[in-house]
């Protein structure tokens, strides 16, 4: 079975999310992260293989393993903080800083931050489309507008 690229499932529509998605776009050097709207059919169907409520657009989570026996669903900072690991050394670190904090601390951190996301952030009246370059990471985008959806 091929490769199956991690996965972050981000609300299409936050100002945070999409900078978020950006950085990511960024410093990925080996292509490895595919990223999904949560307001796609895509992601609805994850979600809801976790028995997570997909109308509920307050975090960012990231699918490991996608369509396997072994895919996992991490979620709020877990998710941020893998994301960062991959990334590289500096962002290696921000990611340690994350985990530093106990759990119960960094959610209520986290869900201080998305509940608030728009009033900082801004909020898109739709989701952004990417770059040419990057759409085909873009899982959620329909196949004639992202020719190389299927690598």
């Amino acid at each position: 079975m091929p490769f199956s690229n991690p996965i972050i499932l981000y609300d299409g529509v936050c100002g945070l999310c999409n900078r978020f998605v950006r950085l990511v776009l960024k410093h990925d050097r080996k292509d490895y992260f595919r990223f999904a709207a949560l307001q796609s059919h895509f992601a609805h169907e994850v979600l809801q293989r976790h028995e997570v409520d997909p109308n509920v657009l307050d975090t960012v989570y990231l699918v490991l393993n996608h369509g396997r026996p072994a895919e996992q669903l991490l979620s709020r900072n877990d998710a941020v903080a893998s994301v960062l690991t991959e990334l590289g050394a500096l962002w290696r670190l921000w990611a340690k800083l994350l985990d530093f904090l106990p759990r119960r601390v960094r959610y209520w951190q986290y869900d201080l931050l998305a509940r608030n996301r728009y009033r900082f952030f801004g909020k898109y009246d739709s989701c952004p489309l990417p770059d040419s370059k990057d759409r085909y990471k873009f899982l959620d985008i329909a196949p004639a507008d992202n020719p190389r959806a299927s690598q």
